[in-house]
């Protein structure tokens, strides 16, 4: 399997429409070439720990209600262009989402990640919940077939906390300044929701290049 590293935030809504475009493209080809795991990357580090209003949150990064709107606006028209059913008025606030990004990171030991990736997107941009909020948070827990009880007291700590900000931090600084950012093999990295066809050309491309070069290029991964 090829490792391939996916940096992400659940709050994003070009991570999901990625996530979505890759799957399609997977489809596609007929197998998943890839040993995927998910990395932590915020878009808002700075979010105090309770949120604040999404509109606010929003006006002040584009510029006003104009520009929000129209970024907002494209997100809407892509995401309809890909089949998405989601619900952009319904998000109330705008979460910090360290505690959700620990979850994701418990999930990789029960190979339980992509369940809960898709249960935050499903649960922050259908249904608008606060994915900062522990209850939410121990609510996927339970359905994706985690330990909920062992989760809510994990949450209750700061278990992680410390080791995925060093992720953050390492990402920043190897130049990731944006999400989707995905590493293939750790050596091949793909910016940005690329649409399928896109990704069937590199899947077939990376693909052909590490059988060239062996076994040995698959093994590489962040660490």
């Amino acid at each position: 399997m090829i490792p391939l590293d996916i940096i992400s935030d659940p709050i994003c809504p070009w991570c999901l429409i990625g996530k979505t475009r890759l799957e399609r493209a997977l489809e596609k080809v007929g197998h998943n070439p890839f040993s995927t795991r998910w990395r932590m990357f915020r878009l808002n580090p700075d979010m105090p720990d309770a949120g604040m209003d999404r509109r606010a949150y929003l006006e002040a990064k584009f510029g006003g209600p104009e520009g929000a709107d129209r970024v907002y606006g494209h997100i809407a028209e892509a995401a309809a262009g890909d089949g998405l059913d989601v619900d952009l008025g319904a998000i109330g606030r705008a979460p910090q989402t360290l505690n959700a990004h620990r979850l994701i990171r418990w999930a990789e030991q029960d190979d339980h990640q992509d369940e809960a990736v898709d249960a935050l997107f499903d649960r922050y941009f259908r249904r608008g919940e606060d994915i900062s909020d522990p209850a939410v948070l121990t609510a996927v827990a339970g359905e994706i077939g985690m330990d909920a009880a062992m989760v809510a007291r994990l949450l209750d700590s700061d278990a992680d906390s410390e080791a995925l900000i060093e992720e953050e931090t390492a990402a920043r600084e190897m130049g990731v300044s944006g999400v989707p950012c995905y590493i293939i093999a750790g050596k091949y990295v793909v910016q940005g929701a690329q649409d399928a066809d896109t990704w069937m050309r590199i899947i077939e491309e990376i693909s052909e290049a590490l059988v060239e070069k062996g076994n040995a290029a698959v093994e590489g991964s962040l660490p």
